[in-house]
């Protein structure tokens, strides 16, 4: 048998004492071979490369499975607006703010939840509910005049709707009727400030994420279709129940952002586009500030923490209209949320 050179003899008896440390060289190992494992001895003792690896991704393992348990027990539910506020607000800047929340509880069953008054008796902010839907409102200041919009509701009897409209000043344009190319039984009458009102009780079964929402905002735009790249681009809206005419206008389009839905078309006839003021919570305000600029809005005002408790920000988009938008951050004391 060939004897194996010394420095590969302790090469195989060094191994040999790290896996098996209860066997010993053979008595023909070189002597001076032996002397050198006499050092090597006490690293018997020692754990295996390999086991150290095992510890340390085992050990690693567990402490992220307790993190993880942890994180499990203290994580608060994402809530990115504040309770009751299901929907886009539409946000009404009017001459006389207090007659308009006498308008909104009169003819639509409104209930005033919030009313922050300048000292002049002027209104700085207030909001009013409607159904499952909330209307934001406000004297008007130079920084925001006023805009005559247009909102459509969704009530449950149309026609008493209407009626109860008329009656605390609203101005007729047509009763509602079944024959809307929608099916909804519908109507219109402008409020004693100059906006318009869609009044209607559905007949379709096409609801939106939340339900049928009373509240949409509608806006009239010229070249409505390009709302939908921009808006999808800039706020990753989704689009439903899209309607065009045979040339391509639309005719129709309910668009969703996280949850809140409002309504476009294209300004035909005697319709002329208008230009809103909306207020809508979503999950990250700086972020999307900076979608929106880059794909087109205008940056009014960047993102900030508001007195009020929000991360707001505010842009105007290509077709003209304001968006307010905001993260609820948490609980909020009565104070404005325009200044």
């Amino acid at each position: 048998m060939t004897k194996r050179p010394p420095a590969e003899q302790l090469d195989l008896a060094i191994r040999t004492l790290l896996a098996r440390p209860q066997r010993r060289p053979a008595p023909r190992t070189n002597p001076d071979v032996a002397k050198l494992l006499t050092l090597v001895g006490p690293l018997g003792d020692l754990p295996h490369p390999e086991f150290k690896v095992r510890l340390k991704t085992d050990l690693q393992r567990r402490i992220s499975m307790n993190q993880a348990a942890s994180s499990a027990r203290t994580a608060k539910p994402v809530k990115f607006r504040r309770e009751n506020f299901p929907n886009i607000a539409p946000y009404f800047l009017v001459n006389g703010a207090p007659k308009f929340i006498n308008f909104l509880v009169g003819a639509f069953s409104g209930a005033e939840r919030v009313r922050v008054p300048r000292p002049d008796r002027s209104i700085m902010h207030a909001e009013v509910a409607i159904g499952n839907s909330v209307i934001e409102l406000g004297d008007t200041n130079e920084q925001y005049p006023q805009r005559t919009m247009t909102t459509h509701l969704y009530v449950s009897d149309a026609d008493a709707t209407y009626a109860n409209a008329l009656a605390v000043g609203a101005t007729p344009v047509h009763a509602p009727t079944d024959d809307h190319p929608s099916g909804d039984h519908w109507g219109e009458a402008k409020d004693p400030f100059g906006n318009t009102w869609y009044i209607a009780t559905r007949r379709s079964r096409v609801a939106g994420p939340e339900g049928f929402l009373t509240v949409q905002p509608y806006l009239h735009l010229r070249d409505a279709h390009n709302m939908i790249p921009f808006i999808e681009a800039a706020f990753g809206a989704h689009t439903t129940g899209l309607h065009k005419s045979p040339d391509g206008k639309i005719l129709h389009a309910t668009i969703e952002i996280a949850g809140a839905t409002f309504e476009i078309d294209e300004a035909l006839g005697n319709v002329q586009p208008t230009q809103s003021y909306l207020h809508i919570y979503v999950p990250d305000t700086d972020a999307l500030y900076a979608q929106a600029v880059a794909s087109g809005a205008k940056g009014h005002k960047p993102p900030y923490t508001a007195p009020y408790g929000d991360r707001a920000a505010t842009i105007t988009d290509p077709f003209g209209n304001t968006w307010f938008l905001a993260t609820y951050l948490g609980p909020e004391p009565n104070s404005p949320r325009l200044r």
